[in-house]
């Protein structure tokens, strides 16, 4: 999935330069979701990276981003506080001009059988990867401008179905089936909304706890 090609600043004679395409990275501190932040920010896109804690590594995530030529800034934004993600989405399009793309990345996971599970974890994991994509993605369709892209993230896991994922899959299940019908709800807009569901990835949240 190709995301639009970003004007790479360069003016036109006699032309004003276009501005930059805009993105939005919501859990951009780690994993694939600074991955992300350093993919876009290359490729000519300033970012936004938003983050619910730690505020050394979303500043490290953006002076990375700078360092390699981007344009970006770190807001603080529960993904799950839908007064934060309409903070995070003002802040964008006051610093950069608008949104044109939005990557959800944030997440958690809470690993047991289902029999055992502390049902607290569950309420954690209901909050951050269903509420929390909900919130995001309200905003995304409001706000994305024509032509970007609304990526969500799922898990291989919904289909493999290991035993002690139960939680996890269903909460990425969740975000499947609520990306799909976005995406048909934004059937004419010339937004797209998609879900990667990646397999087993060498980031924290995927090796916290495991041996």
């Amino acid at each position: 999935m190709p995301l639009p090609t970003p004007h790479d600043g360069t003016a036109i004679p006699g032309q004003p330069s276009a501005p930059p395409r805009v993105a939005i990275v919501v859990g951009g501190l780690r994993g694939i979701g600074r991955q992300a932040v350093g993919r876009l920010a290359a490729d000519g896109y300033a970012v936004a990276v938003g983050y619910a804690e730690n505020r050394d590594e979303a500043e490290a995530a953006v002076r990375e981003a700078v360092a390699g030529g981007g344009r970006a800034i770190a807001v603080r934004a529960d993904a799950a506080d839908e007064r934060a993600v309409a903070a995070l989405f003002d802040a964008a399009e006051a610093e950069f001009g608008g949104v044109d793309v939005v990557v959800h990345a944030a997440g958690r996971m809470h690993l047991a059988p289902i029999a055992e599970l502390d049902l607290a974890a569950l309420d954690d994991l209901h909050r951050t990867n269903i509420r929390g994509t909900f919130v995001v993605v309200q905003q995304a369709a409001r706000r994305t401008r024509p032509g970007g892209p609304i990526v969500t993230f799922s898990t291989s896991v919904v289909g493999l179905a290991f035993p002690g994922y139960g939680a996890y899959a269903a909460s990425k299940g969740a975000v499947e089936a609520l990306t799909l019908i976005l995406a048909r709800e934004l059937r004419g807009r010339d937004v797209t909304a998609n879900t990667v569901a990646p397999g087993p990835t060498a980031t924290h949240l995927f090796l916290d706890g495991k041996d």
